[in-house]
């Protein structure tokens, strides 16, 4: 994506791991924009299973088909960081009501940070809305299945990632 041609989209967010509701988002973003950047934060503070190089690499997976895609890491500000790539968009995801208030509010501080950077908010698959990281962990941890959750890459490294957390 070095070639800085039609509207880019900035898909941010932790991916810890990575879900078909992602997945989806992505493959909607693309309809409306040219090219989807999905920029993976690391989010130390929030307890990540997985580091930032396996989470980009997992995404990078599950997204090899779509060839208007790039996975990226990134640090710091958001708005910062969609400057230096050219973005004209940030993409999230609107599961339910309660997601709107946070997502709202830091739609409205990136704004400030930087007007003409605008936040085009998505809706999964219906088949997706109650989905979420968080959960698919909790499941996976427990022994149970997230098959139709997440890509069957990503259920075998969480299964591992699990079983060597417990042999500590």
């Amino acid at each position: 994506m070095s070639a800085r041609k039609g509207r880019l989209a900035i898909f941010p967010g932790t991916f810890d791991p990575v879900t078909f509701g992602h997945q989806d988002l992505v493959e909607r973003a693309l309809s409306l924009f040219d090219r989807v950047l999905v920029a993976v934060a690391p989010r130390d503070e929030k307890g990540v299973l997985f580091t930032v190089e396996e989470r980009v690499a997992m995404v990078r997976e599950v997204t090899r088909g779509l060839r208007r895609v790039e996975v990226v890491p990134f640090r710091g500000l958001l708005v910062d960081f969609a400057s230096r790539m050219g973005a004209d968009a940030v993409v999230r995801g609107l599961r339910a009501v309660s997601d709107f208030e946070f997502e709202f509010q830091m739609a409205l501080m990136n704004r400030r940070l930087r007007p003409g950077l605008e936040t085009v908010f998505l809706m999964p698959s219906s088949r997706y809305t109650y989905l979420n990281s968080t959960v698919v962990k909790e499941i996976a941890r427990n022994g149970g299945s997230v098959r139709g959750l997440v890509a069957p890459l990503v259920a075998r490294r969480m299964k591992a990632k699990f079983a060597l957390k417990a042999r500590r």
